[in-house]
């Protein structure tokens, strides 16, 4: 039998509020890989994580609507950048329900990116059960809190827009070149294969990435682009 008080600890003290129903708490902190090694146990997180995603998107649609008059794309632009799996990941690891996260072994011992991927659908999944328990109000309180208020930080960082986009714009209008990408290391099995691409501007390199395919990594080499070309621009400014 399942010891629920830590469940409701971290609710009382992270959530601020004690669940009427913690076993839904306990099945949004539970991976199916869980399930699939625990036969007595038949719930997961899934479901409850379709939920919470519907409820993230409708309170930051709302907030932006309301707090912004940008065009459309823009405000989709925000919105992504608000729920992507990075932002809610790390408002799972600042809530700190990670050590209650149910995994089976093999998951336990996955890589840090499968770790972060699993936080964020429990974050969304947190979100689903205290929609369920507690309204409405409650889950956008807690959305707010934890997810809302790093708007001010990606509008200022400028983390909303099309890394790849950006940084050619930066390029082009700083060093009148456009960049190149180029895959510097390939790593692992095929079926689980790590990229690592650089982005050169003439002849220098801006940055590198990596990521599990190499439009990922493209990606995550262009955002570093973009720091180097905001840190040049700050210290040129000075």
């Amino acid at each position: 039998m399942l010891d629920v008080t830590p469940y409701q600890e971290f609710a009382k003290e992270k959530l601020g509020f004690e669940f009427n129903d913690i076993n839904l708490l306990v099945t949004a902190l539970t991976h199916r890989s869980y399930v699939n090694e625990h036969k007595l146990v038949h719930e997961h997180n899934e479901r409850l994580e379709f939920l919470g995603d519907a409820v993230l998107e409708l309170v930051s649609s709302d907030f932006l609507y309301r707090t912004y008059d940008k065009p459309e794309g823009i405000m989709t632009a925000l919105r992504a950048a608000l729920v992507r799996t990075e932002s809610i990941g790390d408002a799972g690891k600042e809530l700190g329900y990670e050590p209650l996260v149910r995994l089976s072994r093999g998951e336990q011992n996955g890589s840090d990116r499968a770790h972060d991927v699993i936080l964020a659908d429990c974050f969304e999944a947190v979100i689903g059960a205290i929609y369920l328990d507690q309204g409405y109000d409650a889950a956008r309180d807690f959305i707010a809190k934890h997810i809302l208020v790093k708007i001010d930080a990606i509008l200022e960082e400028e983390t909303w827009r099309d890394p790849k986009s950006y940084v050619q714009e930066l390029a082009q209008r700083i060093d009148g070149c456009t960049p190149v990408y180029s895959t510097l290391k390939e790593e692992g099995p095929d079926h689980d294969k790590t990229f690592t691409v650089g982005i050169y501007v003439g002849d220098k390199i801006m940055g590198t990435g990596t990521g599990h395919s190499k439009q990922e990594a493209q990606t995550e080499a262009a955002r570093e682009g973009v720091k180097a070309y905001k840190a040049l621009q700050q210290k040129i400014s000075q």
